[in-house]
């Protein structure tokens, strides 16, 4: 008798498999990061359909076979829509999902890092906020959260607010991230240590940040 068991997560990304279905990767609150297969998930009548494209968050009910899990149905919460109708968001969050694909290992506990990638597409669709700091908390507190920040960078001199938003990120819950706004002088300051870090501490380019790069330039 197959056993089920339901996962609540966001899927990070879909490979095509064959004619007509789709492996996913999804982030999930349980399990950490698992590889999924959905049986039939591209044709066009599928209810797996959107329930397994990027960005969506639900709960999925899976099957665990041989040698993966199978997904059998879904209850999707957010499709997080707003991103059809704003490119630049959506450009953002595809780096977010890749980001996180990148820090995140199967059976590891990634509850803070799947509430840090909800939190940030949600703040991505707030107009009040400058989508350029959405992305640098978010990199800093995932890499915070990976365990691997190593401090403000002691090579240069950093404006008071500077150093003051840098312990606001890296101490604040998640749930606190996104209350605040910056001047451009700070925001110059952090693209640059956000920057730094990434290049210290990510082994590749991710293609997201290519396609991000290439539209803000």
């Amino acid at each position: 008798m197959q056993e089920f068991i339901n996962l609540t997560g966001m899927v990070l990304k879909t490979v095509p498999i064959g004619e007509y279905d789709r492996r996913v990767v999804i982030l999930t609150k349980e399990r950490g990061k698992v590889s999924a297969f959905a049986k039939g998930a591209r044709k066009p009548n599928s209810r797996l359909l959107a329930a397994t494209s990027p960005f969506t968050f639900g709960e999925f009910k899976l099957y665990e076979g041989k040698s993966s899990y199978n997904i059998i149905e879904t209850d999707i919460f957010n499709y997080f829509e707003g991103f059809r109708e704003d490119f630049e968001a959506a450009c953002y969050g595809m780096y977010f999902l890749e980001v996180m694909d990148y820090y995140t290992r199967e059976n590891n506990d990634e509850k803070l890092m799947l509430k840090l990638l909800y939190q940030s597409l949600r703040a991505l669709q707030l107009p009040s906020l400058h989508k350029e700091l959405v992305r640098y908390i978010f990199e800093i507190k995932a890499l915070t959260l990976n365990g691997e920040y190593p401090g403000l960078p002691e090579n240069r001199e950093y404006l008071d607010s500077t150093a003051y938003t840098m312990n606001y990120i890296t101490e604040s819950t998640v749930e606190r991230l996104y209350t605040f706004t910056v001047s451009e002088e700070v925001l110059a300051e952090l693209r640059a240590i956000a920057d730094g870090f990434r290049r210290r501490f990510m082994d590749r380019e991710l293609k997201s940040l290519t396609i991000l790069e290439g539209i803000n330039s």
